[in-house]
């Protein structure tokens, strides 16, 4: 199944950022967020050498091995340039949307852009889920996956941007607030 967009943002963007890696590179690993290159080294598995990236997640310092070969397959990518972060924020600031009606194809779909690696297409699943939240409630697999979007956004923004990640989360909860058309929730007062 092809993944459609909406068309708001370059999609060289997306291919610019796969390509082979170094030792310390800044990372991205599909639905696992950022990471860092710590070693790249030869295994031998099923009897045949194997080239690897160890990389190191960031949120959860865990290890993760990844064939060289099927790091383009995975959609593992370096983070975004800086330069492409106003893109982004854009994107999630227009009034445009895309989403199925049957919650089975969109959470299908919705699976899919998670799993391409793209940021865009993480950004396009969160910036949906939150406008269709503020129309219906989510079911409780879609409330997962906007839970995920956010933290994967947040996590590659405030490690390119450099910033705290309360900081990130308010741009980015700006953005999608405008495209959604609605004011910042109330306050309760004490």
């Amino acid at each position: 199944m092809t993944i459609q967009t909406s068309g708001l943002y370059n999609e060289s963007c997306i291919s610019r950022y796969m390509n082979q890696f170094e030792i310390g590179d800044k990372v991205v690993y599909p639905n696992h967020g950022v990471g860092i290159i710590e070693k790249i080294s030869n295994r031998l598995v099923a009897g045949k050498f194997e080239r690897f990236y160890l990389l190191r997640i960031c949120s959860n310092d865990i290890l993760v091995m990844v064939p060289t070969a099927n790091a383009g397959d995975v959609g593992l990518r370096k983070i975004i340039d800086r330069k492409d972060v106003n893109q982004l924020l854009n994107y999630l600031g227009s009034d445009k949307f895309f989403t199925q009606r049957d919650w089975k194809d969109r959470f299908k779909e919705n699976s899919e852009r998670m799993r391409s690696g793209s940021i865009f297409h993480v950004a396009e699943v969160f910036k949906n889920l939150v406008h269709l939240s503020r129309v219906k409630p989510l079911s409780f697999r879609e409330k997962r996956m906007l839970d995920r979007a956010r933290f994967l956004l947040i996590s590659e923004l405030s490690t390119v941007m450099n910033l705290r990640e309360v900081e990130i989360e308010a741009r980015i909860e700006k953005a999608v607030t405008k495209a959604c058309g609605k004011g910042p929730a109330p306050v309760a007062e004490a």
